[in-house]
Formats: C-alpha cells, structure tokens, sequence
C-alpha cells in the first residue's frame, strides 16, 4: 500500500495528460485516474445530481482496476466500515417484516446505499497522497456557486430553476437547503486554515482565504440562507473557537460575532425575514392549523414517536413510513393534521420508525466512530469532524444522511478525509516522515 510510484511528482498538466493515458501499463496512472475522477465528483456536487451519481459508478469503476484484494477485506474490520455497512443490510433485511408494497420497500433501499461507498473510499484515500485535491476541488466549486448565486439574485431569469418562486431567489440550481449546507461547511473548514496562516505569518494566503470566507458569509446573509444553517453554523464555529483559541481570544470574538450578527440583522431583510419565520411558522401552525414548516416538523415528528413506540425494537420495516402517516391522516389534506409524507424530516425517527432501537444503536454507533476518527490535529481531521458534526446537528431537522445530497457530501468528506487521517497515522507510528503533495 506504500508502493513509491505513488509518490512521483507531477510537474504540468500536459505531464498529467500523458500519465493518464499510460493508465493501462502504469500503476502510478492508475492510482492518478481514481484521484482524479473524485476531484471531478467532488467538483460536481454542488451543481449536479445525475452528475455525481454517474461519476461515483465511474470512480468504483477506476478504481477495481487498482484494488489490492486483501488489503481491502482487512479494511472493512475497522468500525468505521462495518458500521455503514451494517445499517445498509439491516435497510434490506428491514424489508423482510415491512407492510409497504415491494416496489416501495426496495426504492426505500437506496437512500443508505451511498454509504457503501464509504470503505473504498477510505481504502483508497488511506494510500493516496492527493485527498487535499479533492477538497480543494469543493471549495472552489462552491466558490463559483456563490458567484452564480450572486449573478441569478440579480438576474432570477438565469436560474435553471424558473423564476417566480420566491423559494427559488438566490439559487442557480438544487435548492437553497443544499447551497447552505455547502456554504456553512466551506466558512468553517476555513477557519482553520487561516488561523493556521496567521500563527506562520502568512499574511496574504490568510488574507485570501478569509475573503473567500467571507463571500459565502455574506450570501448567506443578503442572498438566501435556510433556517437549519442558521442553528448550525454558530455551533460549528463554537466547536473550532473552543478546539483551537485561547480563552481571551474567545470572549474577544463572541463579542465580535454578536455585534456583526446584530448588524447582518439589522441591515439585511431576508435574513430577518428568516428568523422571524420560526415564530411565524409555530404561531400559524398552533392557532390555525396552517401546515407551516415548522409546524409540519412538528407534526411528523409527534406521530414518528407514536409509530415508534407501536415498534421499539425492530421498527415497521423498510419503506413503512408513508404507509404509517397514511393511517394516521386526520382532516383535509391541505390541513398540518392530513399531511402524508415518507419522510420525517429527522434522521433518528426516520431511522427509528423502520427499525427501531437497533437501527437508531447503529446510526449512533457509526457516527461517534467517525466523530473519534477525526479527534486530532491536521487539517484532514479537522475537515473531517466539522463533515460529522455538520450532518449529526442538521439531521435534527432533516434526514440529511439519506438525502441525496447531503448524504454524498458526509461520504465523499468522511471518506476522503478518513483515508488521510489513518494514512498520517500510519505513517507517524512507523517513524516515517509525513509527504504532503501540493497540487
């Protein structure tokens, strides 16, 4: 797994070109296929979904080519493999004692399918020394999204959504739920790198870096931002100020955050328009039975408990869900009390509800041990941890684990930044100097 083709430097593009086309007699070009083919996804994901459906089937593909047999199978011992896949398999044998139509339980399926992709990932991320690029490849992707956020916020008839929704304002493609995700990610994982800037002198890259921050921060506050980003942003940053300042740095920036929360407030109307929705919504939902956002959360998740509690154990089975709320509709369908959906909005009661405590113990059980993968220092640590906490605090609103997109960002990031983590570890117990390969 630490074969020293791996290590060769590319110094051009047009070097790369001519590597790449040696893939077939070369396993320095094989290895250089598979990386790149995850920039292409990871530069995919905001903008597309067939895209990075299409380009992980291609990256398994790239990848079986280079594949070490043995290596591999020991890989899925660790707890970090054997856990997704566990809640994939109990997903299907879930099917076995659900009352939903076939097809039903099979569609059900796939939403936690995508986590089976999480051993290769961290199998060949664990003998790569390119996982930065992927990273990189997000950000700047994600930076080019602000900009076409920007331009349609201006121009709405250049988004490919349509125009008219104002659900739509601010978003070139996806929705504004998926943008804020990738956005609040982006502002965090940066916070280090410039801290990091600031204690090497490195005035100008700190400089940088911080503009670009800076830019997501001030499109979430002009342009559109959802209410879940708004509760996890300020704990994300809460978990980077206590991880890595001092006390009195601390107070200094608390401060500093009320007083420009207090003057993004002020001087921005969507963003007051947003968090005034939250007592909006609980008030129209109370009083008049209108299914508000906040009131249908609330909703789903009352009657969840109540299916839960008819099936503590093994749950209502694989792609019950529906059925259930179907049953329990009371009142016209446009009331908060006759809405039917298959999802309810939580990941624990999404999981609770079709398997009960065992698929809620190895929900939980999978995300701590990813969350102790990342307890370290590095950069790849760091981004990984923010990729767990970032989907464990906004699955309370949403079940983002097994929402399309999502779901690919908490892979692709645990994958790629899980592989570096065991691979720097390695390294540093075998006494090895650690190899950093700049793109």
């Amino acid at each position: 797994m630490g074969a020293d083709y791996q290590h060769r430097e590319i110094s051009s593009v047009g070097e790369m070109l001519s590597v790449m086309a040696s893939a077939r007699h070369d396993p320095f070009a094989r290895m250089l296929n598979v990386d790149l083919v995850a920039v292409l996804v990871a530069a995919l994901l905001p903008w597309s979904t067939s895209g990075v459906g299409i380009g992980m089937l291609v990256w398994l593909a790239v990848l079986a080519a280079t594949l070490e047999l043995r290596p591999f199978l020991r890989s899925l011992l660790r707890p970090i493999n054997v856990l997704p896949i566990a809640l994939v398999a109990l997903a299907a044998i879930g099917t076995l004692w659900s009352d939903a139509p076939w097809g039903t339980r099979l569609h059900a399926i796939s939403p936690a399918t995508k986590l089976l992709f999480l051993p290769f990932l961290l199998y060949h991320f664990e003998r790569s020394t390119r996982g930065l690029w992927v990273f990189i490849a997000f950000l700047a992707s994600c930076t080019l999204m602000t900009v076409a956020s920007w331009i349609v916020a201006i121009e709405p008839g250049l988004s490919l959504k349509g125009t008219g929704d104002p659900a739509t304002y601010g978003i070139f493609t996806k929705n504004y739920i998926d943008q804020s995700q990738e956005f609040v990610l982006c502002t965090v994982v940066l916070a280090l790198p410039i801290i990091m800037s600031l204690r090497e002198g490195k005035v100008r890259q700190a400089l940088l870096l911080t503009v670009v921050a800076a830019n997501f921060i001030v499109n979430m506050t002009f342009v559109v931002v959802s209410r879940t980003a708004l509760v996890t942003l300020p704990i994300m940053l809460a978990v980077f100020a206590m991880a890595h300042l001092r006390w009195k740095t601390n107070v200094l920036l608390s401060v500093a955050a009320v007083a420009l929360g207090a003057l993004a407030w002020t001087a921005s109307p969507h963003l007051r328009t947003t968090t005034d929705r939250f007592t909006r919504d609980y008030r129209l939902y109370k009083e008049l039975n209108q299914p508000t956002s906040l009131g249908l959360r609330l909703e789903y998740w009352e009657k969840s408990l109540r299916f839960f509690a008819e099936a503590p154990i093994i749950g209502h089975g694989t792609g019950s869900t529906r059925g259930l709320f179907e049953a329990a509709a009371t009142g016209p369908a446009e009331s908060a009390q006759g809405h039917v959906i298959g999802n309810p909005h939580n990941q624990t009661l999404n999981v609770a509800v079709q398997w009960g405590m065992v698929g809620v113990v190895i929900l939980y059980t999978m995300w701590f041990a990813h969350f102790s993968l990342f307890r370290g220092e590095g950069l790849a640590a760091w981004i990984g941890l923010m990729v767990v906490l970032q989907n464990i605090f906004s699955s309370l609103f949403n079940s983002h684990l097994f929402d399309f997109h999502e779901g690919w960002m908490y892979v692709l990031g645990v994958g790629t930044a899980g592989g570096m983590v065991i691979r720097a570890r390695s390294r540093d117990k075998a006494g090895e100097p650690s190899k950093i390969v700049r793109p």
